[in-house]
């Protein structure tokens, strides 16, 4: 038995409208202005498909709409989705609904004609476009645009990429074959996150494999959101930085790769998209820091527009550019990034405290424990001074932004927290990546793919860590989150931590464990199931030693080898001084086998003498 779904429209209702004459009250019917997303699967007729992808088909179809005035019969596109449970239909159907919602008057955006449900799959019906920038790209010469092409769809779809993330939607699948091209060459978004719609719904077969986006195109935490990630806005810019590149290469980022090789680049070993030289400084900039590996530290979709819009007047008709003197957003040498510390805006009134050194085991001395922010100093592109007043100091001290953080409620970006009322799905230690003036926080937390999203007084503070921090798991782990290797006795090992994730999901390397095989080279650790160590809580002699081994598995050989040379040194220098002793014994005396008298050698052995010692004088 087939289930029948529907967007519900509310229904009309009639009033009476009083117009000054009470015998003559003219009826109204209401309507509501809202416009429903549900389109009668009779009205759409498939004729063939265009296009397949991760996430469906795309076929080209009438639809019939029909009034009471007209019959309207006009091409439209479907993207028909793969199929899901049917007990999850309905949640996907309200999903899209919503985002039917948001997406109505977006520029930048493909026009959205509505949601239906044909043949048991959920359809989205849309404006049919003739073409996409990929197809575009695949009937030049070389297969790549020009600068100012690029720098114009660029800005195009960015505008709606960003009108997109202000109604907290993710797009997560952007590459050229989803920038379609309208009658007047402008591109917009074809793809309005569908990726991101599919999160929570599961798979209708378990042989199925659902990734969050296209391979050439995905961010490292789009791999395992719930343990690289969580995803994010930034997670989008990785995703257009790459179309970016293909756009001015005519490459596909990755090109000729399996998905399990660009995996390895890209999760494990941190590789990135070569971008090509000869860009403006400033566009150069933005897309680098567009694959950094930590979300954190990429540009917004709004910095990627700025930066193009300032610098699309600079763009030549031959492919050059004109010097502007704009200034950059530098890579800093303290572990922050300036695109990092650009999303941290400050206002009159803030509590700022010095910004925390990363990946600092050492409490720093702070500067500013604690300041109130009494005047700003911009710039525009939200850098500068502020002023910070004390407590107990008049003046107010002048202090550039970037060594400065917003504390709300006690908290500030970048603080390990804890939940106080743990929830068995996911860990309850992670990172606040933000928090609101109002006190709304978002923080990640291993096993969610999103943000987890609440109230600062849900949280509290807990124990940080940091790159370079030996740490093993609690005694009273008995299953662990992730795998972790035993020491020969049966207790847990202890390793170094080498990254750490913007989850709080700790990466460990164990430099005192020597392994031939990649796959055992790293473990993942939750940082709710281990604890420090150190030679400070090492309580004896046996441990400080075994700690000593945990940095580099040579250690143990070495005090071996050392131990067996001093023993050996000590050996032969004793060995040395013993025959030493006896030679010396020997000479110095001569047994008298028949007397058993011992004589004096000097004497014995003086020739001067002239006589025997036994005789006596003569």
């Amino acid at each position: 038995m087939t289930r029948k779904f529907s967007l519900v429209q509310p229904d009309p209702f009639e009033y009476e409208l009083f117009d000054g004459d009470p015998d003559h009250l003219v009826t109204v019917v209401a309507t509501s202005n809202q416009r429903t997303p549900w389109i009668d699967p009779a009205m759409v007729k498939l004729r063939h498909r265009i296009g397949r992808g991760a996430f469906g088909e795309t076929w080209l179809a009438t639809y019939h709409r029909s009034t009471v005035d007209y019959d309207d019969y006009h091409e439209v596109a479907v993207k028909m989705l793969h199929p899901v449970k049917e007990d999850h239909m309905k949640v996907l159907l309200d999903k899209l609904g919503d985002l039917f919602s948001k997406c109505e008057g977006v520029e930048g955006v493909c026009l959205l004609q509505g949601i239906s449900v044909i043949s048991g799959k959920i359809c989205i019906i849309m404006k049919f476009y003739e073409g996409s920038i990929g197809d575009k790209m695949a009937r030049l010469k070389g297969g790549k645009l020009s600068l100012s092409n690029v720098f114009r769809y660029v800005i195009d779809l960015a505008q709606g990429i960003s009108e997109l993330h202000s109604k907290g939607n993710l797009v997560l699948n952007l590459r050229p074959f989803n920038f379609l091209l309208n009658e007047s060459n402008q591109a917009v978004l074809g793809d309005v996150g569908i990726p991101y719609l599919l999160l929570g719904i599961p798979l209708p077969s378990s042989n199925l494999v659902r990734r969050l986006g296209v391979p050439n195109y995905m961010a490292p935490e789009q791999w395992q959101p719930e343990l690289r990630g969580p995803i994010s806005f930034e997670t989008d810019s990785w995703g257009f930085a790459c179309s970016i590149v293909e756009m001015l290469t005519g490459v596909q980022p990755w090109s000729g790769r399996s998905v399990e090789e660009i995996y390895d680049a890209v999760v494990k070993k941190q590789e990135k998209p070569q971008i090509p030289s000869g860009l403006p400084p400033p566009v150069e900039n933005v897309l680098h820091g567009c694959f950094q590996y930590d979300f954190r530290c990429r540009p917004l979709m709004t910095d990627i527009l700025r930066v193009f819009k300032s610098w699309q007047n600079a763009i030549n008709i031959d492919g050059g550019w004109s010097d502007l003197g704009s200034r950059m957003i530098v890579e800093r040498t303290d572990g922050y990034t300036g695109r990092f510390l650009s999303k941290d805006d400050l206002q009159v009134g803030d509590m700022v405290r010095s910004r925390k050194l990363p990946n600092s085991c050492k409490p720093e001395i702070m500067d500013i424990p604690e300041g109130t922010v009494v005047g700003l100093e911009h710039s525009s592109e939200r850098d500068g001074f502020v002023m910070v007043r004390l407590h107990g100091i008049h003046d107010p001290l002048r202090v550039h932004v970037s060594s400065l953080e917003r504390v709300t409620f006690g908290l500030a970006a970048g603080d390990w927290v804890r939940l106080k009322e743990e929830d068995k799905r996911h860990s309850p230690v992670g990172i606040l990546h933000s928090i609101h003036r109002n006190g709304s926080v978002a923080v990640g937390f291993i096993g969610l793919e999103t943000f987890w999203k609440g109230k600062s007084s849900e949280l509290q503070m807990a124990e940080s860590y940091h790159v370079g921090q030996f740490v093993r798991l609690k005694a009273n782990v008995l299953s662990p989150r992730f795998e972790w290797p035993r020491k020969g006795g049966g207790a847990w090992a202890t390793g170094r931590i080498c990254w750490v994730l913007p989850n709080g999901c700790l990466m460990v390397k164990f430099p005192g464990r020597l392994s031939f095989r990649e796959q055992f080279s790293s473990f993942l650790a939750d940082p709710a199931e281990v604890e420090m160590v150190s030679f400070s809580t090492c309580p004896d002699i046996v441990e400080i030693y075994e700690h000593l081994e945990d940095f580099h598995w040579a250690v143990r050989p070495l005090l071996i080898a050392l131990g067996l040379f001093t023993a050996m040194k000590v050996g032969l220098s004793v060995g040395r001084k013993t025959r030493g002793s006896e030679v010396k014994e020997e000479q110095s005396s001569v047994k008298i086998p028949n007397g058993g008298q011992h004589i004096d050698h000097k004497i014995a052995s003086n020739p001067a003498s002239g006589k025997h010692p036994f005789w006596g004088k003569g």
